[in-house]
């Protein structure tokens, strides 16, 4: 099993910042990408930023410039600066993990979900 938690959400104010974090655990071996992905209300979940173990990221377009994504060991960090209203989402964060309990194969897993909400 491989557990991922997630914290750092909350309410703050347009421009403000917030910082992510998703420690996973458990059965975990090898892992190639981490990202954080987003859902707002009546909107399909969206890939916010990704990075893989070489350290190469990307970013959504709406969040280029302001959103920074790092990882350390079997964690991943989401830097949130200039937040606008409408980065109110559920955040969610994402790996892929490959272990002999799947032999090998890269399996998906997903955190529960921190709730950012941008407002003044």
């Amino acid at each position: 099993q491989v557990q991922l938690v997630e914290s750092g959400g909350g309410l703050v104010q347009p421009g403000g910042s917030l910082r992510l974090s998703c420690a996973a655990s458990g059965n975990i071996f090898i892992i190639n990408t981490m990202g954080w992905y987003r859902q707002a209300p009546g909107k399909e979940r969206e890939l916010v930023a990704g990075i893989t173990g070489g350290g190469a990221t990307n970013y959504a377009d709406s969040v280029k410039g302001r959103f920074t994504i790092s990882r350390a060991r079997n964690s991943v960090y989401l830097q949130m600066n200039s937040l606008k209203p409408e980065d109110t989402a559920v955040y969610y964060c994402n790996i892929d993990n490959r272990s002999p309990a799947t032999a090998w194969i890269p399996r998906v897993y997903w955190g529960q979900g921190t709730q950012v909400t941008v407002s003044s």
